[in-house]
Parts: structure tokens; C-alpha cells; sequence
């Protein structure tokens, strides 16, 4: 079993319409609600995958209740510590362009005792032997500090399983010294954690060498168009896989780091998977997490003739 626990859930509506024109009504062509949340979308995309998958997750509201049953309709496994306050909703609004605006709530702050809880629950249910991975993924919620992913990281380790970490800022920093097995940070959340802009490959080879000498086992990097990098304590590996038209990048990464993780979560089949499910997901609408029939393996390179001179595009 995978087990992703997501501090600050969504559901993610999305509007596709043929182009958006401020301070005027805009009528969508169509829309669709998700269930939304870095975590969340990786328990999509392993049970779309036929993995087994659970997610643990701080609900409020109706949009918490919305949120649970369409969880459970998709066959994952949920376990819910209830909070006081309603559960985020996202709105993303897609042009006829592709170009994609996203507005994300803040979500509800959470009480001391609900962070309690919330470890708790984690701690209680999921560090069992059958627990292979525990994927901690997202932005803090209020009232979570920055050393709430470090404090869940110690306590996992403890029990055995293996940790996946995909947040960004002081929260990263912060869980580096407890060892996570993997961290997954795009090229911004990179350049953020060193301190530096990252021009090149090797510009992101050695951020990535930084990340693993303050404690990381391996770092699992997205570089948007330019491919994913990873670099372990076995060796280090670059890929692509060329897309032709981006429909919607929502919850890319998060396919990706699903794909990693269900492919054994090391070494170039591993993010060899992980660059195929992050393709096969922009081509598809919102938040839809790719089945096994919407990969392209055939598409995907992996290299470990790393070319370090290679400049990284510009968003």
C-alpha cells in the first residue's frame, strides 16, 4: 500500500471556455469538479494505475463530505480526521489557448488539537508492514508549522516505511534533517531551497547534491518542459517526454511523483514511469489522473549521460 496524506485538501472545479475577458460574464463551455490536493491526485493515480492507494485527510463541510465520497467512489481508501473549518475549494480556468488561470483558497486554519490528530491518525493506522511508502504532499494548512512535515517524517521512519516529501519553502527545509527517502520539488521550488536561479542542468544537478548532502536520500526534480531529473546515492539520471499540445498541468507533478513511486520509487524505470504518467496527465482535462491506457512509454527518454550545458527554458 501507498498512503499520501494531504494536510490541505481541495476540490478543484474546473472551467474550460473559449477565452476569459475581464469585468465581463464569461460562459464556460464545460466544466468538472475533482478531488483536489498533491496527495490527493497521487492516491488518483495509483488506484487509476490498479495500485492500492489510501489517503489521510483533515476534512471540513460540505466540501469535505463532496470531497470523501468522490474519493470513495474511485476505490481509495479515506480516512477522515474531521476539522472545524470548511474544506478549500480551487477554481482553474482554462482558455481555447491552453492558457491556464488558477485560483487557490487557503483553506481552514487548523486547531492545535487537529494537528494532533492528524499525526495521530498516521501514526495509529498506516505504519504497519504493509505500508511501503507514505507520500507527505502540498502546502501546510494554517496553524500546521513549518516543522510539522519534519516531526511526521521522524515518526514514519520510525515505524518503517519509506517517505516521499513534495512541498516547497520553510516546510522542505524544515523535513531535510529527518531523511525523507525522496523529495519532489519542481525547478522553482529547487532554486528556492538553494538560494539560486538555475540556468542549466547542471545548475540543477547541484541543487539537487545540496538537497541530498542537508539529508535527502534522493531528489526527484520536475523541470517542466525540459524533463525530470534525478539524483540518488546510485547515480543520476535525466529524461523527457516530448508532449505536443499541454491541455491542462494540473496535478502533473503529482502524477508523476505517483508513477515514481508505483515503479518501486528508485532508479531510471522509476522516473522513467514517473515521466510518462507526468505526460500522459497534461494532455487530459483538469485534474484527471491518467490510466494505464494513456501512457506513452514509447515517448520517454532517460539518460544517464547527463548533458549539464543543456539550458533550461523559460516558463
Amino acid at each position: 500500500m501507498i498512503v499520501t496524506i494531504t494536510p490541505n485538501p481541495s476540490l478543484d472545479r474546473t472551467y474550460e471556455l473559449p477565452g476569459l475577458t475581464r469585468g465581463a460574464v464569461n460562459r464556460a463551455t464545460t466544466d468538472r469538479v475533482d478531488p483536489g490536493g498533491k496527495g490527493v491526485n497521487v492516491a488518483r493515480a495509483l488506484t487509476a494505475a490498479g495500485l492500492r492507494a489510501a489517503a489521510v485527510l483533515p476534512l471540513g463541510g460540505f466540501s469535505g463530505l463532496l470531497l470523501s465520497d468522490l474519493l470513495l467512489r474511485q476505490g481509495i481508501e479515506v480516512a477522515t480526521v474531521p476539522v472545524r473549518g470548511e474544506t478549500r475549494i480551487n477554481v482553474s480556468v482554462v482558455e481555447a489557448d491552453h492558457t491556464l488561470t488558477k485560483i487557490n483558497a487557503p483553506g481552514p486554519e487548523l486547531s492545535a488539537e487537529e494537528s494532533a490528530a492528524l499525526l495521530a491518525t498516521v501514526r495509529r493506522d498506516f505504519t504497519g508492514p504493509e505500508v511501503d511508502w507514505l507520500a507527505c504532499c502540498g502546502s501546510l494548512p494554517r496553524g500546521l508549522e513549518p516543522g510539522w512535515y519534519a516531526e511526521l517524517v521522524g515518526q514514519v521512519h520510525s515505524g518503517g516505511a519509506r517517505i516521499a516529501l513534495d512541498t516547497s519553502g520553510p516546510a522542505l527545509l524544515a523535513a531535510l534533517g529527518a531523511r525523507p527517502d525522496v523529495v519532489k520539488p519542481n525547478r522553482e521550488e529547487l532554486a528556492e531551497a538553494v538560494g539560486c536561479p538555475l540556468g542549466t542542468l547542471g545548475d540543477a544537478v547541484a541543487a539537487a547534491q545540496e538537497l541530498r548532502e542537508r539529508g535527502a536520500d534522493q531528489v526527484l526534480a520536475s523541470l517542466g518542459a525540459d524533463g525530470m531529473l534525478l539524483v540518488g546515492p546510485d547515480g543520476s539520471w535525466y529524461g523527457t517526454a516530448p508532449v505536443a499540445v499541454v491541455r491542462s498541468d494540473v496535478g502533473a507533478g503529482d502524477a508523476s511523483l505517483a508513477g515514481f513511486l508505483g515503479a518501486g520509487g528508485s532508479g531510471p524505470k522509476a522516473l522513467a514511469a514517473a515521466l510518462a504518467h507526468g505526460a500522459a496527465a497534461v494532455q487530459l482535462p483538469g485534474s484527471v489522473m491518467p490510466t494505464p491506457a494513456d501512457l506513452d512509454p514509447a515517448a520517454v527518454t532517460v539518460t544517464a549521460d547527463l548533458p549539464l550545458d543543456h539550458r533550461l527554458r523559460d516558463r
